[in-house]
């Protein structure tokens, strides 16, 4: 079982990505994913700092996945899709306009978690395009990927590549409209790019206090940091290849160790996040027993 290193969600400043991905290039981590997946104005890096930084990361070893925009609106976005496509390296396709893209020329790909992919019919027709690898939706848990599978196999097919999110915040849904310019009362052309100001996002709480979602431009995020640590034995069982861990501003060589310890365990770790509902065929949130 390998370990990727998600792409990341969050909008950082320019030297702090930077570093992060120099510190990541000696991590026990196989596949690093480099790419803006949330929005297209947050450009303190440009398209060709992507590359350049994906050539680094190459020359140590890893194998990088050049990620996309999971909601592409106009034509100036669907250009940096053309470049990333082009580049060379695996694309994560996170709207069908890379898979269309990568489909015309002929390259293998990773289906992101954005990309809807619910029945076994539908996987196996973007296989023929070219999928190579399946990043499941955050709330298609344990039992939908096993039908997945005796589906597949049921029609004489074979399952692609599986990579799990097994450590960070969900990421839940997009919208065209801005959250955090909105919760901050200015327009999204306006926006100041004020997402740098909150490196984990912005927190929601309910109306009683509690904290609930995470705001980040157009996307939402689940407050909590899930784990899916503890089902490693069940993720081995599953056929799962991959454990996507996905950036976060601080301890995340801690993270990566630990899974890193755990791949490498029969025992299952003690969790270090919240467990995600989801996986077990409940409410994302839903509170866990003792475990």
């Amino acid at each position: 079982m390998k370990l990727s290193l998600g792409p990341l969600q969050y909008f950082w400043p320019r030297e702090q990505t930077l570093a992060f991905y120099r510190e990541a290039a000696h991590w026990p981590v196989d596949t690093i994913y480099l790419g803006e997946t949330v929005c297209s104005k947050r450009r303190e890096l440009g398209t060709r700092d992507w590359l350049d930084l994906a050539e680094t990361l190459a020359a140590e070893g890893k194998q990088v996945v050049l990620s996309s925009l999971a909601l592409i609106e106009a034509e100036s976005e669907l250009g940096v899709l053309r470049r990333l496509v082009e580049a060379g390296p695996m694309v994560e396709a996170n709207d069908l306009s890379a898979v269309q893209l990568c489909r015309e020329k002929r390259l293998p790909f990773v289906a992101g978690p954005s990309l809807n992919i619910y029945n076994h019919e539908a996987l196996a027709l973007l296989m023929e395009d070219g999928l190579q690898r399946w990043v499941p939706g955050v709330e298609q848990g344990e039992h939908l990927i096993h039908d997945m599978r005796m589906c597949m196999q049921a029609n004489g097919r074979d399952m692609p590549e599986l990579e799990v999110i097994a450590h960070g915040r969900l990421p839940l849904a997009y919208s065209a409209r801005c959250f955090t310019a909105r919760a901050l009362d200015v327009a999204k052309d306006q926006c100041g790019f004020r997402c740098i100001e909150y490196p984990e996002a912005m927190p929601l709480a309910t109306r009683e206090g509690k904290p609930f979602l995470r705001i980040n431009g157009i996307q939402v995020l689940g407050e909590a940091v899930t784990d899916l640590g503890p089902e490693l034995p069940a993720l081995r069982t599953l056929g799962v290849n991959l454990l996507r861990l996905y950036p976060q501003a601080a301890g995340m060589a801690e993270v990566v160790d630990h899974f890193d310890a755990a791949r490498q365990s029969i025992q299952a770790p003690a969790r270090i996040g919240t467990r995600n509902g989801y996986w077990h065929g409940e409410a994302g949130m839903h509170a866990a027993p003792a475990d």
